[in-house]
């Protein structure tokens, strides 16, 4: 085996230790390891499909919100006006994709915003409309931190201009096709770094 091999192997070993153990592969993984685990193109911690879906007024209106930053990619966009607004995520980085998080502690979320908004877990079976359990995330003053959000059912609510949710948080988990980025005020956000507990997107 070359030593090259040799390494490549290692820093995959690596990884994979990281995610069987739990551990959260945010602070630790070294930058090998995360360019042998990369996709293809653009994308955050191989996350793929940040998507301005086009409801409420958003910069982007539409489209991906990946933009390049230094070496990688951040997902940027400014809602505008006191209207509810919309920015998506495709865990499984395709529509009809889904994952089953049920045995995950949660996620890590590397981000900044100006205000106050929520982030809904939406599954696949019920995957239109507001009614949706959801969790806030809170402003940073435009300030990049890092932040680790629960998947315990108790940190996770609805609203009422929304609507209550006909299913339960335990089966959104089962089949958890987007994170979906939801808020009503003026804010400008940024999101840099994402680590799911237990889970790792496909390339497609």
């Amino acid at each position: 085996m070359t030593v090259a091999l040799a390494k490549t192997f290692a820093a995959l070993a690596s990884v994979v230790a990281l995610v069987g153990s739990g551990a959260v592969a945010h602070a630790d993984v070294s930058q090998e390891a995360k360019r042998i685990c990369a996709c293809t193109g653009p994308s955050i911690d191989r996350y793929q499909q940040w998507i301005a879906s086009g409801e409420g007024q958003t910069i982007p209106a539409t489209g991906s919100l990946l933009v390049r930053e230094g070496r990688g990619y951040a997902a940027k966009v400014t809602f505008v006006g006191a209207e509810w607004h919309v920015a998506v995520l495709w865990l499984g980085n395709k529509f009809d994709a889904q994952a089953n998080l049920s045995r995950s502690s949660g996620f890590w979320l590397t981000y900044s915003a100006t205000d106050d908004l929520y982030v809904q877990l939406r599954p696949a079976s019920h995957w239109s409309g507001g009614d949706k359990w959801l969790t806030k995330l809170p402003s940073t003053g435009g300030q990049v931190v890092q932040k680790f959000f629960s998947f315990a059912a108790d940190n996770w609510t609805w609203l009422p201009e929304l609507g209550q949710p006909s299913y339960s948080f335990a089966s959104a988990l089962s089949e958890a096709r987007g994170f979906v980025f939801v808020g009503k005020t003026a804010n400008k956000i940024s999101f840099r770094g994402l680590s799911i507990d237990g889970y790792q997107p496909p390339c497609p």
